[in-house]
């Protein structure tokens, strides 16, 4: 399905993917639209809507209804196959109900950022809020300004308005951006009188601009418009400013943000190793690869830019021919993973063997170890999603080395590599969900924090997978905790996916749905497309098939040929064939299949191809389904990547037990 985004902040308008605006056609139909939008994805009764849009309806009000929305579903859904259920615009029981998803609507994106604008620091605050306020075209609902059902969310998003214009001001004002906000100020106050906030806002930044008289004057202005609108005298908040400025308090002085601070440290210490280290010494390529680690964990275009990166250091050091240099190089890198499936498969295979080329010149004394545990631990890391023997191998003899050298920063590195190497079969959380227990015990004892965040991580996953969700949103909170703290942004984006997978195993279809849309949102653009590419498509095909309820024919219905399964396009072909009726492609689509990759999606792609046999009653792929999905009797299929979740394992081998009977 195409994104289809929808504009309230003004004229009530939609947009295609390429930006471009939808005919709509008349008042009617963006009334209905707008009146759907404002039930935030809530059922609205036909007669609500019937209600809503006519003060006397005609005998064919309903049918009126039913013709907007099927205009409508036409200009939103072009694509859609003729006998295919409507998935943005959908009839539920009595009424309409509008699926979008929670960025796909301005207002609610622009309720999103000001609430988090508030808990960035100054900086980011300052451009998520530009970003927000640049949405605004107009009042909000600008054409139905007069109608009922509309006057509560107007006003509600015309006071967060207000409030975001106050919190860009206050972000200004504590990067020490005082005398260029005055002028906005009292442009904001002239239509909006009332605002506290705004006035000690305004006097705040005409004292940091040296200005006191101008700043008490203004404090008695407040106090005659307060009068004069509210009948109030001013509150707490400016009696005491202005207390303040008659004693020039040392509270109203600017102070330097914690960013403006840090960004002179990281200017002087920059210029100092430039001017004290020289160009192409060693020094530099061991003080760049620490520099890359720090940057992947924070995502992003960190984490891009880290990757790109890499391998031209890893390349360098090899020139210098000192194996023990390029051991450093490497295995400094010693970021830890989560997704089983490497986001740069060719680069991967280069730090590969590159770190074997470095085994095999690397002495063979045991000074040498912790170098050759730290390469061994890369090769087990990179090599994850693959069927070789040589990552298991590779992991076995780190952890060995780590734990003979009781050395816990390696023994870290060592169970990343491990975990890499822990889903060469089904049936395996508990055994992951061990080796994160020993992560979290290990990196809180020595302080080595994102580790201590990834054990977390990997006990979200197994946990999820048994079906203990009590002790997986623990472990989730105390994730999100550790990464709010020492500042590692993918932590959220792990934990958002494993909250909308709660939601599809526990919750409504629609409700677990839009989590995974926002989901998907916070992980475009964080640098892992390893994770990203086809997730929300076969998330959403995998909560369809959840219940048991819809058949694989059904669910085929859902399955979009043109969008990016990624990785999952070969267990989609079959699919896409049912939904076309060429059971006979279908059959042949199973058979060419592989034994899906040694990863945390192992058990999801298996049942996928039993769902399709089960549809078609091919026995061979079924037996092989059985066979493979048997260790994982007690799990939730797919619950251990901690983003999806077609059900129980055991109810899927049952299916299996009676067609095959």
């Amino acid at each position: 399905m195409r994104q289809v985004t929808f504009g309230v902040l003004g004229p009530v308008t939609a947009w295609d993917a390429d930006g471009g605006a939808l005919g709509l056609k008349g008042p009617r139909h963006r009334a209905v639209l707008a009146r759907l939008i404002v039930a935030r994805g809530q059922l609205v009764p036909v007669s609500r809507l019937v209600e809503d849009l006519w003060e006397d309806p005609a005998a064919g009000a309903v049918g009126a209804i039913r013709t907007f929305v099927g205009d409508l579903r036409r200009v939103l859904e072009p694509d859609r196959p003729p006998r295919a259920a409507p998935r943005l615009l959908v009839t539920e029981g009595p009424g309409y109900a509008l699926r979008a998803r929670p960025d796909a609507v301005d207002s609610w994106r622009f309720e999103t950022a000001v609430r988090t604008a508030a808990e960035l620091p100054p900086a980011q605050a300052l451009q998520r809020l530009d970003d927000a306020l640049r949405w605004w075209r107009g009042p909000s609902y600008a054409e139905f300004a007069h109608e009922d059902w509309a006057r509560t969310e107007r006003a509600r998003l015309a006071e967060l308005r207000l409030h975001a214009v106050e919190q860009h001001a206050q972000a200004r004002l504590a990067l020490g951006r005082a005398a260029e906000v005055i002028a906005d100020l009292n442009a904001h106050l002239t239509d909006h009188p009332w605002r506290e906030e705004a006035w000690a806002l305004l006097a705040s930044a005409l004292y940091r601009s040296g200005r006191q008289a101008d700043s008490l004057a203004v404090l008695r202005r407040a106090r005659t418009a307060l009068a004069d609108e509210l009948g109030l005298d001013p509150g707490p908040r400016l009696r005491r400013l202005e207390a303040d400025i008659l004693s020039h308090h040392p509270r109203l002085e600017p102070r330097p943000s914690p960013e403006t601070a840090a960004a002179q440290v990281w200017t002087e210490a920059t210029a100092a190793y430039d001017r004290a280290v020289s160009a192409g010494s060693r020094a530099r390529l061991d003080s760049t690869v620490g520099l890359l680690r720090n940057l992947a964990v924070t995502g992003g275009t960190g984490l891009e830019l880290a990757r790109e990166h890499r391998m031209a250091a890893i390349t360098a050091a090899e020139e210098f021919g000192d194996p023990e240099l390029t051991a450093r190089v490497i295995g400094a890198f010693d970021v830890p993973a989560i997704w089983t499936r490497s986001d740069d498969p060719r680069q991967a295979e280069q730090v590969v063997a590159a770190a074997e080329r470095t085994l095999s010149a690397l002495p063979g004394d045991e000074p040498h170890d912790p170098a050759r545990c730290r390469l061994l631990a890369t090769i087990a890391v990179e090599m994850r999603g693959s069927r070789s023997p040589r990552g298991p191998e590779a992991a076995h003899r780190a952890e060995e080395i780590a734990r003979r050298l009781d050395d816990p920063a390696l023994l870290a590195f060592a169970l990343n590599g491990k975990f890499m190497q822990s889903c060469t079969r089904a049936g395996l959380a508990s055994r992951r969900g061990e080796i994160g227990s020993e992560l979290v015990d290990l990196a809180a004892r020595h302080g080595l924090a994102s580790f201590e965040i990834l054990g977390h991580l990997i006990r979200v996953q197994a946990c999820g997978a048994l079906g203990d969700f009590a002790a997986a949103d623990r472990h989730a909170a105390t994730a999100d905790r550790l990464g709010e703290r020492y500042e590692r942004p993918l932590t959220g984006v792990f934990t958002e996916w494993y909250r909308a997978l709660r939601l599809a195993a526990t919750g409504s279809e629609a409700d677990a749905e839009a989590a995974y849309r926002g989901a998907a949102q916070r992980l475009d653009g964080a640098g892992m497309p390893g994770a990203e590419r086809g997730l929300l498509p076969l998330a959403l095909l995998c909560l369809r098939l959840s219940g048991g309820a819809v058949s694989a024919r059904a669910a085929a219905e859902y399955v979009d040929p043109q969008e990016d399964w990624g990785p999952y396009r070969p267990w989609i072909e079959p699919f896409v064939a049912l939904r076309e009726n060429r059971d006979a492609d279908a059959k042949d689509a199973l058979h060419a299949l592989p034994e899906p990759p040694a990863d945390l999606m192992y058990e999801a792609q298996t049942c996928l191809e039993a769902v399709v046999a089960l549809a078609i009653d091919d026995r061979k792929v079924l037996r092989r389904a059985h066979t493979r999905l048997s260790p994982a009797t007690a799990e939730l299929a797919g619950a251990g990547s901690g983003m999806i979740s077609l059900g129980p394992v055991r109810d899927w081998l049952n299916r299996i037990a009676h067609a095959l009977s």
